[in-house]
């Protein structure tokens, strides 16, 4: 049978993840998070996952470094980083994002919401 349980976050429960990302909803199959007002940085540290990463921009700069290849992102924008790809990112302007993780991201011993 279909696991149809519904977890709400309330907006006034909004715990931080190590790089300031506040968690929206988290479930068995995917989590979401917001990246609100994050402040223009030089590349943060490169990364790989083992879940796949979906984006989208709402406002702000960004530049994606993703496997030896550089995306700008702007307000509009989105994007995807698929499992086991190398990745960072360079905030150019003020960013806020929302993004979301397949399979969640705690799943693999990240921050948990």
């Amino acid at each position: 049978m279909t696991d149809t349980t519904v977890t709400k976050v309330s907006s006034a429960y909004s715990p931080s993840g190590s790089q300031g990302e506040v968690y929206l909803a988290s479930g068995k199959r995917m989590s979401m998070r917001l990246w609100r007002d994050e402040p223009p940085t030089q590349d943060k540290p490169s990364r790989k996952h083992e879940y796949e990463v979906v984006g989208y921009v709402i406002s702000g700069r960004a530049e994606l470094e993703i496997e030896g290849q550089t995306v700008r992102l702007e307000p509009g924008d989105s994007w995807v980083v698929p499992a086991g790809s190398e990745h960072t990112y360079r905030i150019l302007e003020t960013f806020t994002a929302v993004e979301a993780t397949a399979p969640p991201a705690q799943v693999h011993k990240r921050e948990q919401p």
